[in-house]
């Protein structure tokens, strides 16, 4: 993993160096859904859920975006700490169940982008349904990418995985195929279009030609949400 250095203008005029970690390939599926809704609303928010201590925000920074890192109230506390907030960057302590971190977006109507990567698939799918929902009435025109293992793959996760608590992540609870994409758009009315996100780097002619392959990999999807809010309403496209 490679590693480059990028500065950062603060309030007061002084600049720091940043380190910035390159993503793998599905960071690179996240960053290109990022650049693309930024050349669409400059302006947006960037909220990433569960981000870490990742660095995103240096990698994907066009000098206008604000970046919201929302983090469990025990990981964003060393988040600050190491990675101070700046004049358009701020952690959140809230947990991703915990909404009132859409409180914290200012100015949705300038745009707004949500991230989860490694987040949704460890959501119950009731909590699925209602994040989606809560995205789709708060953020009109906005979008929200997450990734996905397939149903048998989180079936299996499910199975291996041990107790939870100490170091361990979350268990996966909740899986999604790619021939269910189609129905994840009916789980709230005001989600307009959700699409697969391929890997940049891999050629458009060999993605459908490894069916097999395709089957057993984690996928990354966008859900685009409709301009104007919407009533919310439940569905069994995430189950």
């Amino acid at each position: 993993m490679t590693e480059t250095e990028l500065t950062e203008t603060g309030a007061q005029g002084r600049r720091s160096a940043r380190p910035v970690r390159e993503p793998g390939a599905r960071g690179r599926c996240f960053d290109a859904a990022v650049r693309a809704y930024l050349v669409r609303h400059p302006e947006a928010t960037v909220v990433a859920l569960g981000e870490g201590l990742g660095t995103g925000f240096w990698r994907l920074d066009n000098g206008r975006l604000n970046w919201l890192t929302v983090q469990p109230p025990e990981t964003a506390a060393v988040r600050r700490m190491l990675l101070p907030d700046g004049a358009r960057r701020r952690t959140v302590a809230r947990a991703v169940t915990d909404h009132g971190w859409l409180d914290a977006v200012g100015e949705p109507q300038r745009g707004v982008i949500v991230t989860a990567p490694g987040v949704l698939m460890r959501l119950s799918p009731p909590a699925v349904r209602a994040l989606l929902a809560a995205c789709a009435e708060r953020f009109p025109g906005g979008a929200l990418v997450f990734d996905a293992l397939p149903r048998w793959a989180s079936a299996l996760a499910r199975r291996a995985a041990g107790p939870a608590g100490g170091r361990r992540p979350a268990p996966v609870r909740w899986g999604l195929d790619r021939a269910e994409l189609p129905r994840l758009a009916a789980a709230h009315p005001g989600i307009v279009a959700v699409r697969e996100i391929h890997r940049p780097d891999f050629p458009a002619r060999y993605r459908h030609r490894i069916p097999v392959l395709r089957a057993l990999t984690p996928l990354v999807c966008e859900v685009r949400f409709a301009g104007a809010r919407c009533p919310r309403s439940a569905s069994s496209a995430v189950s």
